[in-house]
């Protein structure tokens, strides 16, 4: 997932893809174990992604603390 789709996507949303990419990561790491795993470059790129929806939303806390803060 490239990152200007992260940014358009709703907190709840966000959230989700977390959940369903860490899920997603579970799945392969168990695969690779038991020796299922065919591409193992999926690994990474769903570690990549999960680093890229935990650093949107730590933007948006950031952004909203700030908001907060100038009020």
């Amino acid at each position: 997932m490239k990152p200007a789709e992260i940014r358009e996507l709703s907190d709840e949303a966000l959230a989700e893809k977390l959940k369903d990419c860490r899920a997603e990561l579970f799945n392969l790491r168990f695969q690779m174990a038991t020796s299922q795993l065919d591409n193992t470059a999926r690994v990474s790129a769903v570690k990549k992604d999960i680093a890229r929806v935990l650093t949107e939303q730590r933007a948006r806390q950031i952004a909203a603390e700030k908001s907060a803060a100038t009020e």
